[in-house]
């Protein structure tokens, strides 16, 4: 377990890197060299908008990559996923600019980020599936928080990346070339996570299915369509949690509060930071207490934290920033860090990699696609404090909790437990 878990966590940290880099350079430095001819805001608005292409992308990946996983076993997935995912974003580190090739630069720039979207797509159902089907029941939400640390990993490496030389380049130079190489670094990066990956053994959740499904995605649509939706909408205040702090908040301190783009980076990556150390935590509560109290406790917080967040984030003071930022990753996490374990649990395993996987993406689509885009639009309509997204990501908050309320405990019963059950005649 702890070989595969390891593999499983550096492979998701890898392709979470390729995902969050373009995040990043969106926020920071796409609008200007790809879409010039726009205002300031509506470029933002349009890097963005090719940010959001990713999400849109990746229940497609989850539906293509789970047909090949529910078919053809979970290892599979892994190595394809991660080959799509990093040749595309080293690729997106090659276009040229609109000034070089006029509106190819934004065409290929949106062809590119659909596929980064496609292939993350499959990584987390892959993933998570070949740790969740080898661990032991009683320590499925450990073993599986192991894979959930990863974008956390992937996130400050991208930022890392990115903070880095932001540090040590001009503004120009970051411009003209800076902003590339995070992008052409993913290129080792993923011929590191194939070389760990390479040697995994197959699920035995997979091995031990005797009828496979012809069309994974028919009977999830037939059979478990609501367990789908509930899963995606109770997911969404994650998505919406996380791309608001990491992306848009990125955007809206620098560009309208004047906070230099290193104190920004630095007090978003110190709360995920700390949101990484603790899913392992959070993921032994659900261990114990069971999935959804965790789950139902992390939405009723993010409601309550949302108004706080934007409020302590609009005095631009780094402390109070990061104090905001760490309120709404802790929220997060209590959520997140037994996703791994709970959604897998909900699926039959005939269906599991299709179903758990669509469920998720499309939670991504609901929460994370468009947050920044309403977030960045909602901010032109209100004030310096933007009160406006804090009731945005509060509404989501609250669909999520309502989703999670209606969906059933999976944590299995303690082998003791069932044991010291009296016997009914």
């Amino acid at each position: 377990m702890p070989r595969l878990a390891t593999a499983s966590l550096a492979g998701t940290a890898i392709e979470f890197y390729d995902f969050f880099v373009y995040g990043t350079a969106a926020a920071l430095i796409l609008g200007p060299l790809f879409f010039p001819t726009f205002s300031p805001l509506a470029g933002t608005l349009a890097a963005f908008g090719t940010f959001g292409v990713g999400f849109v992308a990746r229940p497609l990946g989850s539906v293509l990559f789970g047909h090949i996983g529910d078919r053809r076993g979970r290892r599979p997935v892994l190595v394809g996923s991660l080959l799509l995912t990093g040749a595309a974003t080293v690729a997106v580190g090659c276009v040229p600019t609109y000034d070089t090739i006029g509106v190819a630069a934004p065409v290929l720039l949106l062809v590119l980020r659909f596929l980064q979207g496609l292939g993350l797509g499959g990584e987390w159902g892959g993933a998570v599936l070949l740790t969740a089907e080898h661990a032991p029941p009683e320590r499925r939400g450990l073993w599986t928080s192991f894979p959930q640390v990863g974008p956390a990993l992937g996130f400050l490496l991208a930022n890392g990346v990115v903070l880095a030389l932001s540090a040590t380049l001009s503004e120009a130079q970051f411009a003209s070339w800076g902003w590339r190489v995070p992008f052409w670094a993913a290129g080792a990066l993923a011929a590191t996570g194939l070389w760990l990956r390479s040697s995994l053994p197959e699920s035995p959740g997979f091995l031990e299915i005797d009828d496979h499904a012809r069309v994974p995605l028919a009977e999830v649509a037939r059979d478990h369509w609501r367990l789908v939706l509930l899963t995606a909408g109770a997911l969404s205040v994650g998505y919406a949690i996380f791309y608001a702090v990491t992306t848009w908040s990125l955007a809206y301190g620098t560009e309208r509060l004047g906070v230099s783009r290193t104190v920004m980076l630095t007090c978003i990556m110190a709360a995920v930071l700390v949101k990484g150390s603790l899913t392992p935590v959070a993921a032994l509560l659900g261990d114990r207490y069971g999935r959804r109290p965790l789950c139902l406790a992390g939405c009723a917080a993010a409601a309550l934290w949302m108004f706080p967040m934007v409020a302590l984030l609009a005095t631009g003071e780094p402390l109070l920033m990061f104090l905001g930022f760490l309120g709404a990753m802790i929220a997060f996490i209590t959520m997140f860090a037994v996703i791994a374990a709970y959604l897998p649990e909900l699926y039959e395993p005939r269906v599991r990699c299709t179903g758990a996987a669509v469920g998720y993406n499309l939670g991504g689509v609901l929460g994370g696609a468009l947050t920044p885009v309403v977030a960045t639009a909602l901010v032109e309509q209100g004030g310096r404090v933007p009160w406006g997204v804090g009731a945005y990501l509060t509404g989501i908050a609250l669909l999520s909790l309502g989703c999670f309320a209606l969906l059933p405990e999976t944590r299995p019963v303690p082998v003791a437990a069932v044991a010291a059950e009296p016997v009914m005649d």
